[in-house]
């Protein structure tokens, strides 16, 4: 289902900048010393566009910090008129929404948990009603893109057109090198559905901790994100909340320095017409790879069709677990990773499994058995 939204495309948050645009400042607002020294830090790096800091903090446990509340919106309107820099929390409630709106907050968004909630969401939207404050909307916690798009289009729908996503990771059960996996698919996805929505890539919750931040971020802005929301303290030891993922603001300027910053445009003849030229031998290999694997269906309705006749099951388990080396090895040897083979081939597996699966159920009119009525009639 297409994604109906309307929204300003030409500037980014309201932000007339280049991008890609850098949101920082530390996970939470802990005290008026600690955001006054972090901001100024931050905006003497003159890479920072917008300093971020958390107020209200929805945190697993009762017990974890969670947050300094209305006092630290005093703190963040002081930095911002100390430092110039705009201001971006996150809001979780209607009363959040209108405490924030009041400090004069320039950005707001809705967090993660949050967005994967519609009645939270509604409620915010509602609050948001009449206003046209730019709000970035984090994924929902579970890989879901339909609620992703599903909570932007009520924000949308409130009369909000300075709108934007902020791609966080998502959780997921499986061990993993990462706090949040990014599941690039997903926002890639979105991009696709939804054409100039500005994309936010939020690191410091994906990676968890500093060690992933740089290539990470290198990733995102290599995918054409508009912007890095990465967590800066001016002593993350001492943080109350996500020490672990926080970096100082010189850390965070080392960082941005090393970063590749690449062009979505093409100027050079040369080098859009050799690009043009490398696609079309994409486009053909695709046709070609769409070529082969219907005829490897064409193939797979056979045995169906054999199996059918023999009386065979559809699943034969050595017979896949046969594949599956086999075609792991091949793969490796033409320098595929193992994991990209698996994931291939466990969908052509099951494609295959669906089309034998239409085969052996054909029933014809001769050998359809009408099934007994055992509708009640009470009932």
């Amino acid at each position: 289902m297409e994604a109906h939204l309307h929204f300003v495309k030409d500037r980014p948050l309201g932000l007339t900048l280049d991008r890609p645009i850098i949101i920082s400042g530390p996970c939470s607002a802990e005290s008026e010393e600690q955001v006054m020294s972090t901001a100024r830090a931050l905006a003497a790096l003159n890479r920072v566009h917008v300093l971020r800091a958390g107020v209200w903090k929805p945190r697993t446990r009762p017990s974890a910090f969670e947050g300094m509340g209305r006092p630290a919106l005093a703190w963040l309107r002081k930095a911002q008129e100390a430092t110039g820099l705009p201001t971006a929390i996150e809001v979780a409630n209607s009363r959040h929404v209108e405490q924030a709106l009041a400090a004069g907050i320039s950005i707001l968004w809705v967090g993660a948990r949050t967005a994967a909630n519609p009645f939270a969401v509604q409620e915010i939207a509602d609050a948001l009603s009449g206003t046209d404050v730019p709000v970035l909307v984090k994924n929902p916690v579970n890989p879901d893109l339909e609620l992703w798009i599903g909570a932007l289009e009520r924000i949308n729908k409130a009369g909000i057109s300075r709108l934007g996503a902020i791609h966080r990771g998502f959780s997921t059960f499986e061990r993993s090198r990462y706090r949040n996996k990014p599941n690039w698919e997903i926002p890639i996805e979105l991009k696709r559905r939804i054409p100039g929505l500005p994309m936010i890539c939020d690191p410091s919750h994906m990676c968890g901790s500093t060690e992933l931040l740089q290539p990470v971020s290198q990733t995102a802005l290599d995918l054409n994100y508009d912007g890095l929301m990465i967590e800066s303290h001016i002593r993350p030891a001492e943080a109350l909340s996500d020490a672990k993922q926080q970096l100082t603001p010189a850390e965070l300027g080392t960082m941005l320095s090393r970063l590749v910053y690449r062009h979505e445009s093409i100027d050079d003849v040369l080098t859009r017409t050799k690009l043009v030229e490398l696609r079309e031998k994409i486009d053909k290999i695709d046709r070609d790879l769409l070529e082969i694997l219907a005829d490897r269906m064409s193939v797979a309705d056979e045995i169906g069709q054999y199996k059918k006749d023999n009386n065979i099951t559809i699943l034969q388990s050595t017979r896949w677990d046969e594949i599956v080396r086999n075609r792991m090895k091949v793969g490796l040897e033409k320098n595929l990773s193992a994991g990209f083979v698996q994931r291939l081939f466990e969908i052509i597996h099951k494609e295959s499994i669906d089309h034998q699966s239409r085969v052996m159920n054909i029933v014809t009119s001769v050998e359809a058995t009408p099934l007994p009525d055992t509708t009640d009639p009470v009932a």
